[in-house]
């Protein structure tokens, strides 16, 4: 019975991300072509509207917003959207935490963290990976931090959560991994993990 159930739970490891993969793309799609679609066959004659023209009218819009966003103006217009959700309490939660994980998948992994490091706890042999978040604590208060003192961000395995820590320089050590390949090896508790080839 246990090698009956260790071979369904791989054969499930296996299949179930490309399913979920498959079943968000096939909910954005969808989602896109009737929203959209909808609008134009409202809008549009039928000889001109065709199946599938909402989700090309969505991902024109979302590089669109891409173009746009380069401007200051636009910008500062979604800053203070931004801040004004920031401001509601429940919202600000939820906003907070889909903004953080979808500029992490965006590959705006690079200006959130520095350097993927191994944080070596005090007398013990025990490390953990983080990742330096500051190393210059000018205008914050002097127990924050100091010259020698880094952020080190701990993330929690499969949670979106995880502890900021001011630590000794000499705590850490470089990781020779790359951000996204150390991320997904911390999320993973170390299950998924590639050696960047460069």
């Amino acid at each position: 019975m246990q090698r009956i159930s260790r071979t369904f739970l791989t054969g499930l490891a296996a299949i179930l991300p490309i399913v979920i993969t498959l079943a968000l793309l096939w909910w954005l799609g969808s989602t896109a072509e009737r929203v959209l679609g909808g609008l134009l066959q409202a809008v549009l004659p039928d000889l001109l509207y065709f199946p599938g023209m909402g989700i090309l009218v969505g991902i024109g819009l979302v590089f669109g917003l891409g173009v746009l966003l380069q401007a200051y103006v636009v910008r500062w217009l979604l800053g203070w959207l931004e801040g004004l959700m920031q401001r509601i309490p429940v919202v600000k939660t939820i906003h907070g935490t889909v903004r953080d994980v979808t500029k992490l998948l965006s590959g705006d992994i690079h200006k959130q963290f520095g350097q993927a490091v191994l944080v070596q706890f005090p007398g013990s042999d025990f490390k953990l990976v983080g990742f330096v978040t500051r190393e210059d604590f000018a205008g914050l208060p002097d127990n924050l931090g100091g010259e020698e003192t880094v952020a080190v961000y701990m993330p929690m395995s499969y949670q979106i959560g995880g502890y900021t820590l001011m630590l000794p320089r000499k705590r850490i050590e470089p990781l020779d991994l790359s951000l996204e390949d150390a991320m997904r090896y911390a999320l993973t508790a170390g299950v998924s993990a590639r050696k960047d080839p460069s």
